[in-house]
């Protein structure tokens, strides 16, 4: 079975393992799966991820974050650009997600990143998913 989007399928196994108040998820690795990971990090919504080679593909195993009442950190995640209809933005039009209480992960030139960042970096991409 081959799959044709890792990011609607890391944020599905995401959304389930939070569902069930899991601590960890394993998904499939790829680069931009890692960097979506490395941006849900830097933003505090996932404490750690590790890539383990399993000899093929490897796995990222994301450890997720509940706060002190066992709530978890990541209440909603959804994919924004689809392979079927990419959405792009310019760095002045990034959407303020819950205004400002959330975040968008950017698809850039300069890597995969939040939309706190690329405003800092002063650039626009692809809006890969949204996190709150």
């Amino acid at each position: 079975m081959s799959l044709s989007d890792p990011i609607a399928d890391m944020l599905t196994r995401i959304r389930n393992a939070v569902r069930i108040n899991r601590k960890q998820v394993n998904i499939k690795a790829s680069n931009i799966c890692e960097g979506i990971a490395a941006a849900l990090k830097e933003e505090g919504y996932i404490e750690d991820f590790d890539r383990i080679d399993d000899g093929k593909q490897g796995i990222l195993r994301v450890t997720l974050k509940y706060d002190q009442a066992g709530e978890p950190i990541i209440s909603e995640i959804k994919r924004t650009s689809k392979p079927s209809r990419r959405v792009y933005s310019s760095v002045e039009q990034l959407p303020h997600v819950l205004g400002g209480m959330g975040i968008a992960i950017v698809s850039t030139s300069k890597g995969v990143m939040s939309d706190r960042s690329c405003r800092k970096a002063n650039v626009g991409g692809e809006i890969l998913c949204m996190v709150d």
